[in-house]
């Protein structure tokens, strides 16, 4: 059973607060084995070119970070993913600090492994994917000098 829309946006909008409340003290975490963790992206606006922030969470796949341009698992493309394809230099901020990255959607071969590694980790993907349109692009965040 999936939870509703509704709740899964509620529940990002209200981690966010969280975060920003908190200077994120709270909220922001490494994953564990078999989970994902939570980190802070900051993307260049496409149209404003003001920074954007907001909460996503990843996996980590050696030295690059992985995540999903899901937005609540609705129809339309999240901003923050729309604005890396504009300007693909962005910031994290993690647990271990904050590091600057370079954005690119992952295809072929690497994007099936790394849907097949968050299938482990949350096992109703398909079902979430099945909800949109078209599909879910998998973003790896890769460390940027």
């Amino acid at each position: 059973m999936l939870p509703p829309r509704w709740f899964v946006v509620a529940f990002w909008h209200a981690h966010r607060a969280l975060l920003r409340l908190t200077r994120g003290r709270v909220g922001l975490w490494r994953p564990k084995p078999g989970g994902w963790g939570a980190l802070w992206l900051t993307t260049t606006g496409r149209r404003s070119g003001e920074p954007r922030r907001v909460v996503v969470g990843y996996l980590e796949d050696g030295p690059d970070l992985v995540t999903m341009a899901m937005n609540g698992w609705g129809a339309p493309e999240p901003a923050w993913w729309l604005n890396l394809q504009a300007h693909p230099e962005a910031t994290v901020r993690t647990k271990d600090g904050e590091r600057p990255v370079l954005a690119h959607r992952a295809m072929g071969d690497e994007r099936a492994r790394l849907w097949a590694r968050w299938a482990l980790v949350d096992k109703n993907l398909d079902g979430y994917a099945a909800r949109r349109p078209h599909e879910t692009a998998v973003v790896v965040l890769s460390p940027r000098p």
